[in-house]
């Protein structure tokens, strides 16, 4: 069962599993998603979690900072990315590209240029 485990996970330049690194893109929100941008340019799989990572988190993080509104709307917006933050590090970590609504979208064309 290890062996199948160890052809299914590829090594990175930083020398950790290819999931690791995904789960990682989001740990810190934006923050995270550009270091393992610069980090790992060549990629594609932590290419695409990075920029969905910033995308995203980039987007809650702006939206909270709008006056009124998102003041108003930021225990939501913070739940939703409580939410978003789990299951993209866990989809990250089983080895997926999940796509977000529209975010994957950009991503994915970002990594194909």
């Amino acid at each position: 069962m290890s062996e199948e485990k160890s052809t299914k996970e590829k090594k990175t330049a930083l020398g950790l599993d290819e999931n690791v690194e995904g789960l990682l893109c989001y740990s810190v929100g934006w923050i995270t998603g550009i270091i393992f941008l610069l980090l790992e340019p060549k990629n594609d799989f932590i290419k695409f979690h990075a920029i969905q990572s910033i995308i995203t988190f980039g987007a809650l993080s702006i939206f909270t900072m709008i006056p009124i509104i998102g003041w108003m709307l930021s225990p939501l917006v913070g739940l939703l990315g409580l939410v978003l933050w789990i299951l993209l590090m866990v989809k990250a970590f089983q080895g997926e590209m999940f796509k977000l609504p529209v975010v994957g979208d950009i991503a994915e064309k970002q990594v194909k240029k």
